[in-house]
């Protein structure tokens, strides 16, 4: 019997007479009979294939066959657009079965919160940190609210996986299960990741209940897609070339940055292109406003980061354009997978590199692709601030937290680690809990750092630079980031946001806000990024390239071959087959070229502190030596980390860096630098790259 045959018979229904499918694709087919039986899930398949579908169809005929009332289906995902993108199709899924579907997310207002509360639809779709609001939340009842919650799906879980968000959801949903006295299914849906097996253990947070990967083969994933490499030299020419090229096509132009969001949407709209722009510093409503004028449009572009990555739906698309690289293959993969959706269409992407070294590291994570590999999904190590966040939390949703036998809230998921009770013990010495009577509460330090807002600050996991809100009259337009309201300029203060250029007419320092009015004046945008570098696996890629390989399947124009043909010759000094080179620069300092990427390169280092001079900005490719070593120097001293068989040394932290730790002043210093510490580092990849041989040349290199 197929999985359309176990759907109830309503769905069956309006799956062939009102969506007017033939039947089910292979991933929703696959997907019904383990989730309509209870299973735990990870559901692959490229972006626009179904997921979404596969996982709430046999969840619905699950909830007509148990009979599930009130909320019973909590739908997470990464980002509030996401979810006001799915609710309308969800809500008409639910309907066919006569349930309802409604979205609770910090843009909700009153009015429609207590509509929740008080008719319960069968499907919530929310973000954790929402989740957990209402956990805590006095206006909520969440025992009753959230009663009879059974199965939970998580969207774009790749996305909560690799990050500290990630530990969040899995505790905010081990809190659930507690309140609820029992486990709930989870169902995870991403595209390809490298790992699945280790995604379903990671998304069950501990529990050894049953549970699938589902991910069948897709009809058509053998075709080809078109891969084409372009040197522009610039951002203005990258402009001039998406301006000519594909006239009457509905273009996504993804960049790496804000600020080269506006800058190039600027361009594009100077040269008579219809640009919208979308990022995260654009108000909720200023996104939605471009993303729905580019979803109903044809002859146009939009120019926008990450935020389009994950499955919003902005229409059909013709082209997609990416200006450098993506850090990851797999970021690549999901914007591929843009495209290609129409009958007859094939997926696309044309890379434009603005510099040479965008170019080579484009042609590097493209040489990883071409070979089938993909980033594996690896939670964040050693998560104490977010194990102390989760600890005061529960102490405001509960009101008291047990000194004993506090850690059963979470049930298995391993949070704490080893340090948990440290972290207990530490949050009561400094006031962050109060005790009496064998349990602990909420203290004063914890209002003190976090009590702004009913506890706001609290429940929001990560950490974003200081913002101020930009106003047009009472029209918000997005956000800026302190600097560029502080930086010494000349003449009038212009910001460009989006796409067009504000003059600052008075600033509210007090209240964080901006009034702004339109202005024909060239604008400024500006933010701040720490991007974490490349990869082992995509730095030896662009090693790959620089020895002669080229990804298959690739196209490169004749600029992309010869500025490649340059870069080789100008860095054929750097690479050598089966080693890595070591040798003086043209400052006559010593450079070590490791091709390990930037995590690696920090991990040696720290383990190689004879060699490695501090205060250094650390890169993918090569780490600076001291520059008085002799070559006899740098041998015995690789020799000595070679054999190094004790506990490696981490790289030292900056106290200021603490900062970026939220949650970081309710943990010990010391455990704070330790997992900042863990974080920048790779030992794996540097134990690779440390055993290669070593070709040490005394003459400076070509560069």
């Amino acid at each position: 019997m197929g999985g359309f045959d176990l759907l109830d018979p309503v769905l069956q229904h309006h799956i062939v007479n009102t969506l007017g499918w033939p039947g089910l694709r292979p991933l929703q087919d696959e997907s019904v009979a383990p989730i309509a039986a209870g299973s735990d899930a990870i559901l692959l398949a490229p972006t626009a294939g179904g997921k979404t579908e596969a996982a709430m169809f046999p969840i619905l005929t699950r909830m007509q066959v148990q009979r599930w009332h009130g909320i019973s289906v909590l739908y997470l995902c990464p980002l509030k657009a996401l979810l006001n993108n799915l609710q309308p199709r969800i809500a008409e899924y639910a309907a066919w079965m006569g349930r309802d579907a409604m979205t609770w997310h910090g843009d909700v207002g009153q009015s429609v919160r207590a509509r929740i509360k008080r008719d319960r639809p069968d499907v919530l779709l929310t973000t954790p940190e929402s989740l957990e609001s209402m956990l805590v939340s006095e206006s909520v009842d969440a025992a009753t609210v959230l009663g009879g919650v059974q199965a939970v799906v998580v969207d774009e879980v790749h996305a909560f996986a690799g990050d500290d968000r990630g530990w969040h959801l899995l505790a905010v949903l081990a809190r659930l299960e507690s309140l609820l006295g029992r486990k709930l299914q989870r169902v995870g849906m991403s595209a390809t990741v490298g790992n699945p097996d280790e995604l379903l253990g990671w998304l069950q947070g501990g529990h050894s209940a049953p549970g699938r990967v589902i991910a069948p083969a897709v009809a058509g994933s053998a075709m080809v897609p078109e891969i084409t490499v372009d040197s522009v030299g610039s951002v203005e020419n990258a402009a001039k070339v998406i301006a000519a090229l594909h006239a009457g096509e509905k273009r996504l132009v993804f960049v790496d940055s804000r600020r080269l969001a506006e800058e190039l949407g600027t361009m594009l709209r100077g040269r008579g292109i219809t640009t919208f722009v979308s990022h995260s510093s654009l108000s909720a409503a200023e996104r939605r406003e471009s993303e729905q004028a580019f979803a109903e449009a044809r002859d146009c572009v939009i120019v926008a980061t990450s935020t389009l990555e994950l499955g919003i739906d902005v229409g059909d698309l013709d082209r997609v354009i990416q200006i450098n690289a993506p850090r990851t293959v797999s970021s690549f993969l999901q914007r591929l997978g843009r495209t290609g959706r129409r009958p007859g269409t094939t997926r696309n992407c044309l890379f434009l590199g603005v510099t040479d070294e965008a170019v080579l590291s484009t042609l590097g994570m493209l040489q990883c692709w071409s070979t089938g590999w993909v980033e594996r999904v690896v939670a964040t190590p050693e998560p104490r601030h977010i194990a102390a966040q989760q600890i005061l939390a529960s102490a405001l949703q509960t009101r008291r937290v047990p000194l004993t036998g506090w850690r059963d809230t979470w049930g298995p998921l391993p949070l704490f680690g080893t340090d948990g009770q440290v972290i207990f013990d530490y949050l009561l010495e400094e006031g962050f809990l109060e005790h009496d009577s064998g349990t602990a509460f909420i203290g004063p330090e914890a209002e003190k750092h976090f009590g702004r807002r009913h506890f706001m600050e609290l429940l929001a996991v990560f950490t974003a630079a200081p913002e101020f809100t930009v106003f047009a009259g009472r029209q918000e337009i997005g956000s800026v980031e302190t600097s560029v309201l502080t930086d010494d300029i000349e003449g009038p203060r212009v910001l460009l946001l989006g796409g067009r250029s504000w003059k600052v007419t008075h600033i509210d320092w007090k209240r964080r806000q901006v009034f702004v009015e339109t202005t024909d004046l060239e604008g400024r945008a500006k933010w701040m990024s720490l991007p974490d570098g490349a990869s082992f696996e995509i730095t030896r890629g662009v090693r790959d390239v620089l020895l002669g390989a080229l990804p298959a399947g690739v196209t490169l124009t004749r600029r992309a071959l010869a500025t490649l043909d340059d870069v080789r010759l100008q860095r054929a000094d750097h690479v050598t087959e089966g080693a890595f080179v070591i040798s003086r620069d043209d400052r006559d300092d010593w450079r070590w070229w490791t091709w390990a990427g930037a995590k690696a390169n920090r991990t040696l280092a720290a383990w190689a502190p004879d060699l490695v001079p501090p205060r250094q900005r650390i890169g993918a490719e090569s780490i600076r030596l001291h520059g008085d070593l002799s070559v006899e120097d740098i041998r015995s001293g690789l020799a000595a980390v070679r054999a190094h068989c004790g506990k490696r040394p981490l790289p030292t932290v900056d106290k200021r860096a603490l900062q970026g730790l939220k949650f970081s002043a309710a943990l010990p210093e010391s455990l704070a630098q330790r997992s900042l510490s863990t974080r920048l580092v790779d030992p794996t990849a540097a134990a690779r790259a440390l055993n290669e041989r070593a070709l040490i040349q005394k003459s400076p290199s070509t560069t």
